[in-house]
């Protein structure tokens, strides 16, 4: 649209603050309003909201020249860009305090009702790091998880391939222009991120990847996502960064255990020292987020049909997390001989596992 250009030239006028910025939301005027600023002021009270410095930013900021062209540009290459007045705005943003007014997207946006992982970690990442990762990330796009990341070398890149490795969705935050890959070295993650989800950037295109940027691009990538996993990370590393601002932002962290010796690990053993959670498996996830995993739909529907009543009480009772049979008693009400008749049974059909003596989970 014509007046999209707008909206390019009010949201990255140099020297004008955010807060400012949000007058287009917040009073209804239209950024082509305040381009055309010497009639707004005969319309609406810009002294109010504006100093006369700001008012005077705002008339300067016209003459420069290629805004338009400039728009007209990267709409070609296939970038959008997203305004927070829009519907097509993340909605998790909209709430979070410093959020950017407006995204450049090439591709898709996270779908808004979709339940969302941050996964994130060390650039220089151990072999077992990329593994795990891989794991996690490839379980998790399964059940139709949204996997967000910063398509950086290392666990990043390894999270967007596991999401990709089973057609699952993933969105890559940049901390550059949405036009630049970045690393060089990704050209084929980059463009494969765009075919199941998206690139998304604050940064106009043409922005370089300078390194002030990326500090800032991890409060986007926490904010898009419901938890947030810390794979590996040292000490002092932008994860910890992210994790900080997931927690400001009142998201769960979660972080993968490691050695003591590792200096990969020193970050998440940190993290779950202060009261992070503990990744032991995808499963333990699926089960926080209340995402009932597409095997247990299809063994529930199985089981529907062949348990006997008594064996669907005690099969209703179990979970991904084991049960002993002192639970078991207490929440079914079952005598200890009934109950392990049922316990039995449902063994030898293949519908639970005893892993150790007297506790079960489903299989």
């Amino acid at each position: 649209m014509e007046e999209k250009w707008y909206d390019y030239w009010w949201y990255f006028i140099p020297g004008l603050s955010n807060e400012k910025k949000k007058i287009v939301s917040k009073y209804k005027i239209t950024s082509e309003d305040l381009f055309h600023i010497e009639e707004s002021q005969k319309k609406y009270s810009l002294k109010e909201w504006f100093t006369e410095d700001e008012i005077e930013r705002i008339k300067t900021s016209r003459t420069i020249k290629g805004w338009k062209e400039e728009y007209r540009k990267f709409e070609q290459e296939g970038i959008r860009l997203v305004c927070r007045e829009e519907e097509d705005y993340p909605k998790r943003l909209r709430g979070l305090r410093g959020m950017p007014g407006a995204l450049f997207v090439k591709g898709e946006l996270p779908v808004k009702e979709a339940v969302t992982v941050a996964i994130v970690g060390a650039r220089n990442c151990s072999a077992y790091g990329e593994r795990v990762t891989l794991q996690f990330a490839e379980r998790l796009a399964e059940e139709g998880i949204q996997i967000i990341s910063g398509m950086a070398r290392g666990i990043d890149g390894a999270a967007h391939r596991g999401a990709l490795n089973v057609s699952g969705k993933t969105f890559a935050v940049l901390g550059c222009g949405a036009d630049i890959c970045y690393p060089k070295e990704h050209r084929g993650l980059y463009r494969d991120i765009q075919k199941t989800g998206g690139i998304l950037s604050e940064y106009p295109p043409g922005t370089m990847p300078l390194a002030k940027h990326f500090p800032a691009r991890n409060r986007v990538i926490s904010g898009l996502a419901d938890v947030v996993l810390v794979m590996e990370a040292k000490e002092k590393s932008g994860s910890l960064i992210t994790a900080d601002m997931a927690l400001e932002q009142g998201k769960d962290i979660y972080a993968l255990p490691g050695p003591i010796s590792s200096e990969l690990s020193k970050g998440c053993n940190y993290l779950i020292r202060q009261g992070a959670g503990i990744l032991l498996s995808p499963e333990d996830i699926l089960e926080e987020l209340s995402v009932k995993t597409k095997l247990q739909e299809r063994n529930c529907q199985k089981n529907k049909k062949i348990l006997e009543s008594k064996e669907k009480i005690v099969y209703s009772k179990l979970g991904l997390y084991p049960k002993g049979r002192e639970e078991l008693l207490q929440l079914t009400g079952f005598h200890p001989q009934e109950l392990a008749e049922v316990l039995l049974s449902l063994q030898f059909g293949g519908h639970i596992e005893e892993i150790t003596k007297n506790y079960y989970i489903v299989k």
